[in-house]
């Protein structure tokens, strides 16, 4: 698998600094975190980036020829990602790090506009469509505020849940939620508000409340959390490959409803381009109307 852009923005953040907290916290994300993308991206490129000891941290003369192509191919998105915007038809989509990035690609051929991305953490349940720094956003319903926003389904797929190898459970072929009821959960933020509640499975809890052994903001974050032992959690079917890690493993969970995924957008947005983008995105085959507020009323 070739690096993601994500993971030369954290080494070049590294290479910078020569100091993994620093770059941390220029990144916004936690040290642990980071050092395990570097390792793991090592492990991907099959060389030693950097030369570390208790006291510094110096690039390899791999991680100098790295450090030089990284930064050309990030100078080279962030010149096509502002051509992208300044097209004029281009809209800018909301999406959280845990769901996958091949859907943008099919929503762009059924739809015929052009999408740029806007990378959302669990800490903005709207990604970015609240703040207006999205037009559309792919989230997991139920919606954050449904009040405000307007979607349409666009598959739906069973939960899994990811946990340690070595868990009383991880041998089963499939597991029941009731067997998971009682396990500490690794939470998404309090202010991913009802996405929060669905990803630690409350609307099959009949009202008992989970245990919450961590939380997270991020996808990375979350991975984290579940290799350190902290806890377990739910995901969504597609999004089990990008939590393969040594030492975890993933399985379907039984006794929960499925989770659907949709595309949304505010409701007071009546710009052709979007009602346009929902219409196509419908008839390209991507599920059925999901009714919004407005639909229920009548």
């Amino acid at each position: 698998m070739d690096p993601h852009l994500r993971d030369l923005r954290y080494f070049v953040a590294v290479a910078e600094e020569l100091h993994f907290t620093n770059a941390a916290q220029r990144l916004r994300i936690a040290q642990p975190t980071l050092s395990r993308q570097i390792r793991q991206l090592e492990r991907q490129l099959d060389v030693v980036l950097f030369d570390r000891n208790q006291r510094s941290v110096a690039l390899t003369v791999a991680g100098k020829e790295l450090l030089e192509g990284a930064r050309k191919i990030l100078d080279l998105w962030e010149v096509t990602n502002v051509a992208l915007q300044e097209a004029g038809e281009v809209l800018r989509i909301g999406v959280e790090s845990s769901i996958g990035r091949g859907l943008v690609a099919d929503l762009e051929s059924a739809s015929g506009h052009r999408l740029a991305l806007h990378s959302a953490s669990w800490t903005d349940p709207s990604s970015g469509l609240a703040g207006r720094q999205a037009d559309l956003a792919l989230m997991w319903l139920p919606v954050p505020d449904i009040g405000r926003y307007r979607w349409r389904g666009l598959r739906t797929e069973p939960r899994w849940v990811l946990l340690p190898e070595n868990h009383r459970l991880a041998d089963q072929d499939s597991i029941d939620f009731a067997d998971l009821a009682e396990e500490p959960f690794v939470a998404m933020p309090p202010e991913a508000g009802a996405a929060r509640d669905f990803w630690l499975g409350n609307d099959a809890r009949g009202g008992r409340q989970p245990k919450v052994g961590g939380e997270a903001a991020t996808a990375e974050e979350r991975l984290e959390a579940v290799s350190l032992g902290l806890g377990v959690c739910l995901l969504a079917e597609s999004n089990v490959p990008m939590y393969r890690w040594p030492g975890l493993t993933a399985r379907p969970v039984t006794g929960l409803p499925p989770c659907e995924l949709a595309v949304a957008w505010r409701a007071d947005d009546d710009r052709a381009t979007i009602l346009d983008f929902a219409n196509r995105v419908l008839e390209g085959g991507f599920g059925t109307p999901v009714p919004t507020p407005a639909t229920v009323a009548d």
